[in-house]
């Protein structure tokens, strides 16, 4: 039994890294790539009578999506992903900044810390954040307490609480990436940019910055497509008034009972994802 674990986990033959490899490659095969598979073939069917699935194939889904009366949810879509990225990045930044050169002894305990949103059902999440931002809650009660407001005023159901929630769940995407390339930047290069004279701004615009450019890219991929398709966000803490992509695609099947035409949106975003991840890998082997 020793032997035989040795021999898998040495991992020096082909056959015990193709072991190694089998069961998250079965995982991916049964449980992403076939029901990606499904759903892009989906996205060339009719819809029929009753949410009835009609096998006759044609790009009409895909013309529907880029129907001018959708041009709107795609635009109020991009501009929130937009906005969360922009926002992510530059609270983002310094962060992982800080952890990268300055945290010292207290680094694992903030990368801990980082992790918080996702420690708790999200539904919860967007609860406490109802708690905060209603015309009782805390931030309200805060602001007249300090004198900054008369009167309660709605935070609820507005772009400030549909930002300040994808901002909360999609910051840690953001600062990942930063402090895994800022890690990687070395000190000697750092020290060198010092002892020829260069300040702290200088050595940080000359040398840091651009040497963490790939974590940008990254965090700003990670952060902007996967805000493309959240719904949840806009549904709990922005109401009916914000209508974006993900909830567009949510009502086709849970709703309006199109599958196909929600098979085709979400097969555009699929198709923007893998485009945005080789565009990234292609900029970094440039």
């Amino acid at each position: 039994m020793g032997k035989a674990l040795s021999w898998l986990l040495g991992g020096r033959r082909p056959l015990a890294s193709h072991l190694l490899l089998a069961p998250a490659s079965l995982w991916l095969i049964f449980l992403l790539i076939i029901p990606a598979g499904g759903l892009i073939l989906l996205s060339f069917a009719k819809n029929g009578p009753y949410g009835a699935i009609v096998w006759e194939f044609g790009l009409h889904n895909y013309a529907r999506a880029f129907d001018p009366k959708y041009l709107p949810v795609l635009f109020r879509t991009f501009a929130f992903a937009a906005a969360t990225t922009i926002v992510c990045l530059v609270l983002g930044y310094p962060l992982a900044y800080y952890l990268t050169f300055r945290a010292g002894r207290w680094r694992n305990a903030l990368l801990v810390g980082l992790m918080v949103p996702f420690w708790s059902s999200c539904l919860v999440a967007y609860y406490s954040w109802m708690i905060v931002l209603g015309k009782e809650g805390l931030l309200n009660t805060a602001l007249i307490r300090f004198g900054f407001l008369s009167e309660p005023i709605g935070f609820l159901y507005t772009p400030f609480a549909i930002l300040l929630g994808l901002v909360y769940f999609y910051l840690p995407f953001t600062v990942l990436p930063l402090y895994a390339s800022l890690d990687k930047v070395p000190r000697s290069v750092v020290e060198a940019a010092y002892d020829l004279g260069a300040g702290r701004w200088t050595a940080f615009w000359k040398v840091t910055f651009p040497l963490s450019l790939p974590g940008v890219v990254a965090g700003c991929v990670l952060t902007f497509i996967p805000c493309l398709g959240d719904f949840l966000t806009v549904e709990i803490l922005g109401g009916p008034r914000y209508y974006l992509l993900g909830n567009l695609i949510s009502n086709q099947f849970m709703m309006a009972q199109d599958w196909p035409f929600g098979s085709a949106l979400t097969s555009l975003l699929l198709a923007g994802l893998v485009g945005g991840l080789w565009l990234y890998q292609a900029w970094e082997k440039a």
